[in-house]
């Protein structure tokens, strides 16, 4: 009885790790101060509110709408 449990805890584990490496990272550092796509201005309030951000809010609302 202790394999099949031994089993599952392993393969709960292995499912965690799976899920935790496909999940998106999050930018850390300063932000960006121009878009790195259009190199217009980030905005001040962006840069506060969003930690690392390198795209301003279209570039990166085009971005996600290719990301899908």
């Amino acid at each position: 009885m202790a394999d099949v449990i031994d089993r599952g805890n392993e393969q709960a584990e292995y499912l965690l790790e799976v899920a935790l490496a496909r999940r998106p990272q999050l930018p850390v550092g300063p932000s960006a101060t121009h878009c790195d796509d259009c190199d217009e201005p980030i905005p001040a309030l962006r840069r506060e509110k969003v930690a690392g951000c390198t795209t301003c809010v279209e570039c990166q609302r085009i971005r996600e709408v290719k990301r899908g």
